[in-house]
């Protein structure tokens, strides 16, 4: 599914990789099932650690933080597991199945690159090193306003820490000004990152990861602090599918879409003026089985309101593959009611 341009947003996004602006890539509707944790990390949605001055808390979390060189670029990378398991951004990795990881005690070693989804940007690397401190994960969202700790190697100074607060929640960036999909579901700071934090912390003020730090607007753009991150259920919902299965299932409707505005439906009449348009259905998908069609407005996916694309992709990355949702359409000049089961699409 793609989107186009949708108004009021920058068209220069950065993906935050190796010291060097580019467009941001991909991201879609990934897979939000409630995960269950592997028994060797450190996830504890409950069980918060001590709080404390940021020094202390940031004295706690540097040890699991790492910097990943990956060729000739330079990000960040969290310690997942004490196996030597760590996870980071897979713009970061690339195409390269080996990397370099640096850590805070100023040791280096080999990493081994053994699973990378790019729909939701995420990769998971293997060191050959035991006993790491893998970093509290905290499993629901920031609320906005928290305290906000983005720890990395922005343009190569390891370990940088900046402070800030969660800015928002559930942020949807369009697919035309990504270059591809719409980044959705993304936590929202105002903690400063730059390139070279892609991949990296962003911790609460208890030292829990709240998310894994993914782009930011820069101030060509005209923004001041706007960065945005992965939440961290989603890093473990697809980091345990990584290292289970080295795939990750995502639901599959089977469409091409454009967010509908009133410029483009004044002119072929329509009577609704927001929603996703579908442009096409793929031939043999779960749309085209449930029989939608070229021209149908998507209003409603169950029970949410659906105004833009980024509201789909929003809505699917709740959605388990196998599922089947209600999607409510104009057609016609007339609402209707479908029903699609969902597809899985694996990376």
């Amino acid at each position: 599914m793609t989107a186009t341009a949708a108004p009021g947003i920058s068209t220069v996004i950065t993906k935050i990789l190796g010291g060097f602006a580019a467009a941001v890539v991909v991201l879609t509707a990934g897979c939000t099932d409630e995960a269950s944790p592997a028994t060797s990390s450190s996830v504890a949605a409950d069980a918060a650690p001590p709080g404390g001055s940021v020094v202390e808390v940031v004295s706690r979390t540097e040890p699991s933080v790492v910097t990943i060189r990956a060729g000739e670029g330079l990000g960040s990378g969290v310690v997942y597991r004490a196996d030597g398991v760590i996870v980071t951004n897979a713009h970061v990795v690339g195409s390269v199945k080996q990397v370099q990881v640096a850590f805070a005690d100023g040791t280096q070693v080999a990493g081994q690159v053994i699973g990378a989804d790019e729909i939701t940007d995420l990769a998971v690397v293997r060191v050959q090193r035991t006993g790491l401190p893998p970093v509290p994960i905290r499993l629901e969202l920031p609320k906005p306003g928290e305290t906000a700790l983005a720890i990395g190697s922005p343009l190569g100074f390891e370990n940088t820490v900046t402070q800030g607060i969660i800015s928002g929640v559930g942020r949807q960036i369009p697919g035309s000004t990504t270059g591809g999909r719409p980044l959705v579901d993304l936590i929202q700071t105002d903690a400063a990152i730059s390139p070279g934090n892609s991949g990296g912390a962003l911790i609460d003020g208890q030292g829990r990861l709240v998310g894994l730090n993914e782009a930011y607007i820069p101030p060509s753009a005209g923004a001041v602090s706007l960065g945005f991150a992965i939440p961290s259920s989603t890093v473990v919902d697809v980091t345990d599918q990584l290292l289970s299965t080295g795939s990750v299932a995502h639901p599959y409707l089977g469409v091409v879409l454009t967010t509908l505005t009133a410029d483009i439906a004044q002119p072929l009449g329509m009577k609704v003026t927001s929603g996703a348009l579908v442009r096409q259905v793929q031939p043999g998908s779960p749309a085209d089985a449930a029989d939608l069609r070229a021209g149908d407005v998507i209003v409603k996916f169950d029970d949410k309101q659906i105004a833009t694309v980024g509201d789909i992709y929003a809505a699917l990355r709740e959605t388990a593959p196998g599922k089947s949702v209600a999607l409510r359409l104009h057609r016609d000049g007339s609402g209707t009611q479908v029903q699609v089961t969902l597809g899985t699409l694996s990376r």
